[in-house]
């Protein structure tokens, strides 16, 4: 089988599939880059629910559930140094406005109802937890069970765990699916999967992230990651090794990956009112990414043909699902599918399958 794409969800794919007795190719022109280089991280299906988008909270909480296995397994896998992938546990979103904090509110309640847990703080509840904060925060809406990863140290385990299993990488571009020597293909290429199968719906959004490294003396990182809105544009901090991850815009702008003046004041001016100390911190890097969007903000996970099964439009989340992802592939490819994944059927949208 061959597997296009060699993010997140393409490396992970092969090793399983791989290590499941399955002969392996992946094909990327540069694995291990991409959206999946860029990613803050985050694996927050539950702060970011919001009544009515139920598909977007259960496959998102299906998938969290199966971190902590998929995390150990991979760490067995490719031989870990040691290193946790795990960079944060618990997330705090923080309202900064009372608008802010009624939207919380509701968010406490219907997540809630969902029988999923969360819990809201007060402002002196918030300090305790993260003290770094300003203090001009009303209210903190706390999901205990919420993790994040350090995407860069996943990326080497995940190429070490393929290396492992006996994977045959070939860095090149694929760029016709009818080229390929193999009975079954996963197209799993993020924003560029659209060019590769004509009318699955999936686009490139741009997202414009900051690496900022510790210095001596600066004010201690956050433990959790936090997030909040400021002047309506979100903003989130996700804690790292040296420093903090400080994301992120969120562009239309077709494959434009320039990183912009504009999104840079941004992102500081945002982070800055929201954590003061935060400027005392080396700006390390700004990089963007593509993020592969569905038009529902579900993935595409699903066979569209009797030799293909696609597994893309993961949008923000392709970290988070990545888990659930793999699982439902390497079920579809055994013939059986996988009730948890089955609002990402792409049959949904016309035209996808063929």
């Amino acid at each position: 089988m061959a597997v296009v794409g060699g993010g997140v969800i393409g490396l992970s794919i092969a090793w399983r599939a791989a290590e499941s007795g399955r002969q392996v190719t992946l094909f990327d022109p540069a694995p291990a880059s991409g959206a999946s280089w860029v990613a803050g991280g985050m694996l927050a299906p539950l702060s970011e629910g919001w009544p009515g988008e139920t598909d977007v909270l259960e496959i998102g909480a299906a998938s969290l559930a199966r971190w902590p296995e998929f995390a150990a397994r991979l760490a067995a896998a490719s031989g870990s140094s040691g290193a946790d992938v795990f960079s944060a546990t618990g997330s705090l979103t923080v309202a900064l406005d009372a608008a802010d904090a009624q939207d919380l509110r509701t968010v406490a309640e219907w997540v809630g109802a969902q029988g999923y847990e969360l819990e809201l703080l007060d402002r002196a509840q918030v300090r305790a937890y993260e003290p770094a904060l300003a203090r001009s925060v009303r209210l903190g809406l706390l999901a205990p069970a919420e993790l994040a990863v350090d995407n860069r140290i996943l990326l080497d385990e995940l190429r070490r765990a393929v290396a492992g299993a006996g994977v045959h990488v070939v860095e090149r571009e694929v760029v016709d699916l009818d080229d390929l020597d193999a009975d079954q293909i996963v197209l799993a290429a993020g924003e560029r999967s659209a060019r590769l199968w004509p009318g699955l719906p999936v686009r490139p959004v741009k997202g414009e992230i900051l690496r900022l490294r510790a210095r001596p003396g600066v004010t201690p990182a956050p433990t959790h990651v936090v997030r909040a809105r400021v002047h309506g544009r979100p903003v989130y901090l996700v804690p790292r090794g040296d420093g903090i991850v400080l994301g992120a815009t969120q562009y239309e702008s077709g494959h434009d990956t320039a990183v912009t003046v504009a999104g840079v004041r941004d992102l500081l001016a945002d982070a800055q009112e929201l954590m003061p100390g935060i400027g005392e911190y080396e700006l390390a890097e700004s990089i963007a990414g593509l993020r592969p969007m569905s038009p529902d903000n579900v993935p595409l996970i699903g066979r569209v043909s009797d030799r293909v099964v696609v597994a893309s439009g993961h949008g923000r989340n392709g970290i988070l699902l990545t888990p659930i992802t793999v699982d439902a592939v390497l079920g579809l490819l055994d013939g059986v599918e996988l009730v948890e994944a089955k609002q990402a059927d792409p049959d949904r949208f016309s035209g996808a399958s063929r």
